[in-house]
């Protein structure tokens, strides 16, 4: 039998988030030691000192604040030491005046990037990919993105992201191509015929049919 080489173990959306222990810039945290009622967004960089990581770490760190209202934990990862992540944010912090206070994982040895599949052989076998992983509050993976190394991510669509998965969670539908907060949302559609008469007849939502048919909540 013929072995399959560069397999990558990754969790998937609906898996409860691996746990792991780990060493970040504000010391040691542990996974499931995170409050009940957060949510995190995890997301790897290839290195650090690097441009394109620059940028987008800097991002999530000048938009802290609306993740904070979301209620929302930041936990950035890679595959440098603690000595490098501290380095790097105070050199960001002097020459650029923003300052990434964060946890950023130190996984050296690539632990958590290998539990997570950060890691993409066709890639690179030495940095993590950008990952982002949404995670709720029960430590369930909700949403994962990846971008390849030499491409940075979007800040608006993870924020977007986050916010159509928490208002989803909260009001029980679905969120249509480009939604924002304010616009029509998506309702469940039917499951009986009684249900699709209902809705033939409903005349509080926007019908294009009666399997699609938006509100405004």
């Amino acid at each position: 039998m013929e072995v399959q080489e560069n397999v990558i173990t990754m969790p998937r959306i609906g898996d409860m988030a691996p746990d792991f222990e780990a060493v970040t810039t504000i010391g040691k945290i542990q996974l499931s030691d995170y409050a009940k009622d957060k949510w995190i967004v995890m997301f790897s960089h290839p290195a650090d000192f690097t441009p394109v990581c620059t940028t987008e770490m800097t991002g999530f760190a000048l938009r802290k604040e609306e993740f904070n209202a979301l209620n929302t934990e930041l936990l950035g990862l890679s595959i440098d030491s603690v000595h490098s992540h501290l380095g790097w944010v105070n050199n960001v912090r002097e020459k650029m005046g923003i300052y990434m206070d964060f946890p950023i994982i130190a996984d050296i040895d690539m632990k958590v990037s290998k539990l997570y599949g950060m890691l993409q052989p066709n890639e690179s076998t030495t940095a993590a990919v950008r990952a982002v992983f949404f995670i709720d509050p029960s430590k369930k993976i909700r949403l994962i993105m990846y971008y390849p190394l030499n491409v940075g991510r979007n800040m608006d669509e993870i924020i977007r992201a986050l916010k159509a998965l928490q208002f989803s969670d909260a009001n029980r539908v679905a969120m249509p191509l480009d939604w924002q907060p304010g616009e029509p949302v998506i309702v469940p559609p039917p499951k009986t015929l009684k249900e699709m008469d209902e809705r033939i007849a409903d005349t509080s939502c926007e019908k294009i049919d009666f399997y699609l048919a938006k509100k405004t909540i």
